[in-house]
């Protein structure tokens, strides 16, 4: 009781002045100096220069010529453009939950069914291989799997079979691109859904099988619980950076064919480094910017962001 009143008397003793608050904020800012610095000129001043770069029409010329809203009514009159945000949603939408949903598989199956944790190292080890290996190697191992000669892996399967070959990235490029970034991005959803599930308290586990409690039930009513806030971050994070991505699809299809595997941050890629169309390009990944923002604040809200920041109460 003696603490509790002593720390409720510090609470009180606190400035609450704008004054006071600056002085305490100042002792502060050496310790955040370099993570602000970080933020400004890697994340803050790269958005400042594109808005700026938005309402020019600099090209290969690199002249700052002036241009307003020219680039923003090209861009929603672009007949392409619907294209590109549908493939953008479906390529978000579906790689963002194979990576949520098969990394928490591979988690749970690494560390809650396999009981030896030197069997569950090696096999997270072995799937972290391609988030290691060189994004052009990568690709050239996919471009073989699904080539669409006799030498590709997958119609080497159908010939044994005796089907023809397949042509499938002109058929179904799409899924394929899917397919591509999730296996590797479902790595990451490994790895943090790994740590979570070894941080619940193994007493809980145990308690829940001593009443009778099956595997399932500990998973769904224990583990998944317990993971809300992993899984609040592992689908914003991934949302965001599959919004910005287009590398994978670069090497692998270069947005074809035909743009149907075309994204928006691809697109963007093309009109101002392909093009030359700087300024134009500029407004296209500002669009993803604001997008961005506001399908963050959606997803806080969804997953109860909010709720989940207030402080536990005793005895609940």
């Amino acid at each position: 009781m003696a603490t509790e009143a002593a720390v409720i008397e510090t609470l009180e003793r606190r400035p609450t002045s704008l004054l006071a608050r600056l002085k305490n904020f100042a002792v502060y800012v050496p310790f955040l100096g370099p993570f602000l610095f970080l933020v400004a000129a890697y994340f803050f001043l790269p958005v400042v220069i594109t808005t700026a770069l938005s309402f020019t029409g600099m090209d290969s010329k690199m002249q700052w010529d002036l241009v307003g809203l020219e680039n923003f009514r090209r861009l929603f009159s672009d007949p392409i453009i619907p294209r590109i945000a549908r493939n953008t949603a479906t390529y978000v939408v579906f790689t963002c939950t194979f990576n949520v949903i098969f990394g928490f598989f591979l988690a749970l199956l690494t560390t809650y069914f396999v009981q030896r944790e030197s069997i569950g190292l090696i096999f997270r080890s072995i799937w972290l291989l391609p988030r290691m290996t060189p994004s052009v190697i990568y690709i050239l191992m996919w471009q073989w799997f699904v080539s669409p000669t006799d030498l590709g892996f997958v119609n080497q399967i159908l010939r044994a079979f005796g089907q023809p070959p397949q042509a499938w990235l002109a058929r179904h490029p799409m899924p394929i691109v899917i397919l591509v970034n999730g296996v590797i991005g479902a790595s990451f959803g490994m790895i943090i859904f790994s740590a979570a599930i070894k941080s619940i308290p193994v007493d809980l586990i145990r308690a829940a099988r001593i009443d009778g409690a099956s595997d399932l039930a500990i998973v769904r009513r224990i583990i998944v619980p317990m993971l809300k806030w992993p899984i609040m971050f592992l689908t914003i994070w991934q949302t965001l950076s599959l919004l910005a991505s287009y590398d994978y699809i670069l090497l692998l299809t270069d947005g074809g064919p035909f743009y149907k595997s075309e994204v928006w941050a691809l697109n963007a890629y093309h009109r101002a480094f392909s093009s030359l169309q700087f300024g134009y390009g500029a407004s296209i990944a500002l669009i993803l910017v604001v997008v961005g923002v506001i399908a963050t604040f959606i997803m806080l809200k969804l997953f109860g962001f909010e709720r989940l920041m207030e402080p536990a109460k005793a005895g609940a």
